[in-house]
């Protein structure tokens, strides 16, 4: 390890303002992936800026409805969080589904918003990879890619995104809220992380220096009835192979409103949005839901070793959804 400055910030505006001029700059809370990273020779920052003192641990709902969740929450608090296990339970259940519980007593959400899109290759150095090195190549997409993507590669990466909480936070319509030089902004989280094209080290739309402080969910009476579908070689402490967030609104047995969200599939979390356009105000009938999971696959392009993929999504859509149609059609 390559020795480093190491700061406390008393404040988001010093936090921000020490890293705006240094691209080596990271910000550190919990930690998880930042470690490895480092140990491993795969970050060398110039400083490291401590935030896990800074006061953005408050989940709070908002007047209006909706949720705003401080960006130091840990991710046990959110999934434990009454209003969420009430309001908005896929969350709760993606949350719970990923890493081990010493791991989300001290991860953040901001943190897993941050953490890096990668596969085995880029913790490799003995390979080629153009997250790690832009320029070197991708091992993946002629090596071992069982696990990779099937949506929205690039010839530059293949590597998904391995957070469960992003598909839920995707699936919710999300919003982030993020401090910089020029204040604060808001980034729909559809809009917060990037598929790979030419520059797949950037997993981010966040500008130079900007912090995230919290987490914004809407109000969304689809959510209470959402669900979380996780499918792994084994059942504890492994990345999703694939993933599905869905939630169904009824009205008098016809779909008011859908959210599909997958993992597993691709550099980001991945939102079905033609599905989702061709379930609503139709009529609740499985063969819907298997067209409409044939619809959200259809630009699938996998890998060698990853076809499955293909038919597993479309199954885990199905489930998904014929899931929380049950749940929201209880009294």
């Amino acid at each position: 390890m390559k020795n480093f400055a190491y700061v406390r910030a008393t404040s988001v505006q010093e936090a921000v303002t020490r890293s705006i001029d240094d691209n080596e700059a990271r910000f550190i809370a919990g930690g998880t992936n930042l470690l490895d990273r480092i140990k491993g020779y795969l970050e060398n920052p110039s400083q490291v800026i401590d935030i896990s003192r800074l006061q953005m641990q408050p989940i709070e709902p908002l007047p209006e409805g909706g949720l705003r969740i401080g960006a130091l929450a840990t991710n046990t608090a959110v999934a434990d969080y009454p209003y969420v296990r009430r309001h908005y339970p896929l969350l709760s259940r993606a949350i719970l589904s990923g890493a081990s519980q010493q791991i989300r007593n001290v991860a953040t959400v901001g943190g897993n918003l941050l953490q890096r899109t990668r596969c085995a290759y880029f913790y490799d150095p003995a390979f080629p990879c153009n997250k790690r090195q832009p320029g070197s190549g991708c091992s993946a997409i002629t090596g071992i890619n069982r696990t990779h993507a099937i949506l929205g590669a690039s010839d530059r990466c293949v590597a998904v995104h391995p957070s469960d909480m992003c598909v839920a936070l995707a699936a919710l319509d999300a919003v982030v809220e993020v401090e910089g030089w020029q204040g604060t902004r808001q980034i729909p989280f559809h809009d917060f992380h990037r598929l790979p094209g030419n520059t797949p080290e950037r997993d981010t739309n966040l500008e130079a220096g900007e912090l995230i402080t919290a987490v914004i969910l809407p109000a969304l009476p689809a959510a209470k009835s959402g669900v979380y579908l996780k499918l792994r070689d084994r059942t504890s402490y492994t990345f999703a192979l694939v993933s599905v967030a869905a939630a169904v609104e009824l009205a008098e047995n016809r779909i008011r409103d859908v959210r599909i969200a997958l993992g597993g599939v691709a550099h980001k979390p991945w939102r079905a949005l033609e599905a989702e356009q061709f379930l609503r105000e139709k009529p609740v009938d499985v063969a819907l839901f298997q067209q409409a999971a044939n619809i959200a696959l259809q630009a699938a392009k996998p890998l060698q070793h990853n076809s499955f993929k293909v038919e597993m999504a479309k199954r885990a859509i199905e489930k998904a959804l014929v899931t929380s149609v049950r749940k929201g059609s209880k009294p």
